[in-house]
């Protein structure tokens, strides 16, 4: 028997993922949570082999809490289930340790599907999103052949993506504001963004954090 844990701040996602389990004698439902801090009390009670957890909760969000949770516990098996079917939000999830994600409102099938894979230690990506993967990923193989960054550049992109400032990084990487601002706009360039957040996002789309 599969034993699982469920965290969504939705009563309404709980409940149908409760009910496509409840006639599945080879899964067991230990408990549901609707907050990061319930969930970890839940857990120190009782640690299932999988956890269902939404990335957005209303006291912290999914993808900081799943890294968390697997150094409390590193045997759990942890899906995202999310609507967000955008690369960077699975990516995300999968460095921090997740073996599964899964698109809110699945059918059954691919929710046990889900659930028996990472149980059994493999991963598992919902189809829905598994050529949007593929794409990106081949556009980012692409578009990194025709962008070369500096091992600086590279540094300062990480730091970006760590919402470090410019001063933080100046100071952190004993330089001046102006030379960070420098190679923040080189990378503007290089990368044909205009925002931080777009600046982001490209880098891992590209694969270059």
């Amino acid at each position: 028997m599969i034993t699982i844990g469920i965290i969504d701040d939705h009563s309404l996602i709980i409940n149908g993922l409760l009910k496509m389990l409840q006639d599945e004698p080879a899964y067991q439902v230990l408990f549901t949570a609707q907050d990061g801090a319930d969930l970890l009390q839940k857990l120190s009670e009782e640690t299932p082999d999988v956890l269902l957890l939404d990335i957005e909760l209303p006291d912290t969000n999914g993808i900081d809490l799943c890294k968390k949770l697997l150094i409390l516990y590193p045997k759990l098996a942890v899906i995202a289930l999310t609507n967000h079917d955008d690369v960077v939000y699975v990516r995300k999830m999968m460095r921090n340790g997740a073996m599964g994600y899964l698109l809110k409102g699945t059918e059954k099938e691919s929710l046990l599907q889900a659930i028996e894979t990472v149980a059994a230690g493999e991963q598992y990506i919902d189809k829905q999103i598994e050529q949007q993967i593929l794409q990106q990923s081949i556009h980012g193989r692409k578009a990194t052949a025709y962008v070369k960054l500096t091992n600086r550049e590279l540094e300062i992109l990480a730091l970006i993506a760590n919402e470090y400032s410019n001063q933080e990084i100046a100071d952190k990487l004993f330089l001046s504001v102006r030379t960070v601002e420098s190679h923040r706009h080189s990378l503007n360039q290089k990368l044909n963004i205009k925002t931080t957040a777009g600046l982001v996002k490209e880098a891992y789309l590209r694969g270059l954090i």
